[in-house]
């Protein structure tokens, strides 16, 4: 199964990293945050990707260009040019790497994507999150609800402190509240090859135009996601992500707590 991973946004909100390379590539503990992505994947046997470029995507090429060329470790015999390499257990992922256009939306990229999806059941997440959704969980869901679609739905992390009031004081203060109430699209959306026949163009958004009508037909599952998922929306939550890195208390580092 194909994992489709949106890579081409221009990452506004976080211009401090953005300005030089695209938002997927800014470096949570020195990997790209799309690396921990796809490990996360991988982790649950999902290893190949579509990878739907946009903005400065080239900088997206030449990195798995040289992950691969100097990647781990080998020797290289200087006389006769041969290099052997020392790590059979390297990542066995597949990555297929897509220009969708500098301007095209969401709905738009999934869309000229349409040539390698059409055939088989495939997953849609954003190149800008990390988490530790059980994928096979998602997947097993998915297939028991019969929909076209099926959206994970996870809470949105607090970002600031909370007030509450007693009249015109305040009762309590905590640091870092509960998240809301409310759920918001977390990505990985498991979609049937069906759904991409409500692709209009380039400018058709994939929640507002895609998921909705979905959503509106009945079609558009919801896949509760409880524990841990951060967006990297601004220089503060890339700092918030490398620091739990760092500190080694990063929820999504599943792969090497197996």
């Amino acid at each position: 199964m194909k994992v489709v991973i949106l890579a081409g946004g221009l990452g506004t909100r976080l211009a401090e990293e953005t300005e030089v390379r695209p938002k997927p590539m800014v470096e949570i503990g020195g990997q790209p945050i799309l690396w921990h992505i796809m490990k996360h994947c991988a982790y649950h046997g999902l290893e190949e990707f579509v990878v739907a470029l946009g903005y400065k995507g080239e900088v997206i090429k030449k990195f798995f260009v040289e992950y691969v060329d100097y990647g781990g470790d080998f020797t290289v015999d200087c006389r006769t040019r041969d290099v052997r390499r020392h790590d059979p257990d390297r990542d066995k992922w597949v990555v297929h790497l897509h220009d969708t256009g500098a301007a095209t939306n969401t709905g738009g990229r999934l869309r000229r994507l349409r040539p390698l999806l059409a055939r088989e059941r495939f997953i849609v997440t954003y190149g800008d999150g990390v988490s530790d959704i059980d994928l096979g969980a998602l997947l097993r869901f998915h297939e028991s609800q019969g929909k076209l679609a099926t959206v994970t739905a996870v809470r949105p992390p607090a970002r600031y402190g909370g007030l509450f009031f007693d009249g015109n004081l305040v009762s309590r203060f905590t640091e870092k509240p509960q998240a809301g109430e409310g759920w918001i699209n977390g990505g990985y959306i498991v979609m049937e090859p069906g759904a991409l026949e409500l692709l209009a163009g380039d400018e058709t958004s994939l929640e507002a135009d895609l998921l909705e009508e979905l959503a509106k037909r009945g079609e558009l599952a919801a896949f509760r996601h409880e524990g841990f998922w951060h967006c990297m929306d601004t220089l503060r939550d890339k700092r918030f992500l490398d620091t739990m890195w760092t500190t080694g208390r990063a929820p999504w580092r599943v792969w090497e707590a197996a």
